[in-house]
């Protein structure tokens, strides 16, 4: 295997990214002959260090930006988060139907997110207000929006804020689209790179995931570091949400929702 002896390995600060790169970081998987560099960024910072100058061997990418990369990277095909009946969720101060959305200033978590994508097919035409994921909760609260769409634990801790559900991003998916499970983020790993060693990745990814699976309460035990205060049963369960069997291979259902989500979302902007 030939290749650039550093390895950096791109993931945001959360826990199911965490949990996935487990057997990393307890040593159990390795890459002989290479380093493996961990990189933690958020989802925004690293679709952004994708498209830039010096990208990142491999990295989680939202499926959004990896539309936007026109083939520099290559899916790993293994470590997806999928939302099957759930997803982003749109909440507010008050209950209200999506149809009194049109017009509204809605805050978003980052313009190359997926939730961004599906937000501008599944709701009326509206105000893009982007932030960072961890501010939108604080910008509906304080009224700053009219409605915010939310990613990473805040699916789980919006009701503690005082916050309503108006839709869940991935059951409106599944509606619209025959069932279909809403792929969220991707692993990646250059295009540029020797197949050989963008093979052995991709083992090695999957046998991390494997392992994080297989030996669970050490690997939630190691994410909770990444779960911003969560406690340990919402950081166990949000981890279920999003690595599961679908983290394990990039089977046809999900490749006939990226399908819809190229085609229906992305070119149909």
């Amino acid at each position: 295997m030939i290749g650039p002896k550093r390895v950096r390995i791109g993931h945001s600060p959360d826990p199911d990214d965490a949990f996935m790169f487990y057997g990393f970081a307890s040593g159990q998987v390795q890459l002989p002959g290479h380093e493996i560099v961990h990189v933690l960024e958020d989802i925004q910072g690293l679709n952004e260090r994708a498209a830039g100058p010096d990208p990142l061997e491999v990295t989680a990418l939202s499926v959004h930006a990896f539309l936007e990369l026109g083939g520099r990277y290559r899916f790993l095909e293994v470590g997806t988060s999928v939302g099957r009946g759930y997803g982003p969720r749109l909440v507010a101060l008050e209950p209200k139907p999506l149809d009194a959305l049109a017009g509204a200033r809605i805050a978003l978590p980052g313009p190359k997110t997926t939730a961004t994508l599906v937000a501008r097919g599944l709701l009326p035409a509206f105000e893009e207000v982007q932030m960072g994921f961890l501010e939108v909760m604080d910008a509906v609260a304080e009224r700053r929006v009219d409605a915010g769409v939310i990613i990473h634990e805040g699916q789980l801790t919006y009701g503690e804020r005082g916050l309503v559900l108006l839709a869940d991003f991935g059951e409106l998916f599944a509606e619209r689209h025959d069932g279909l499970p809403l792929p969220l983020g991707v692993n990646c790993i250059r295009e540029d790179l020797p197949s050989d060693l963008r093979r052995d990745v991709a083992r090695a990814y999957r046998r991390s995931v494997e392992i994080a699976l297989i030996q669970r309460q050490e690997a939630v035990d190691y994410a909770l570091q990444f779960a911003r205060g969560l406690e340990r049963g919402l950081a166990d369960r949000f981890v279920g949400m999003y690595v599961n069997e679908d983290s394990l291979s990039f089977h046809d259902e999900l490749r006939r929702a990226l399908h819809v989500l190229r085609s229906e979302y992305w070119l149909a902007r």
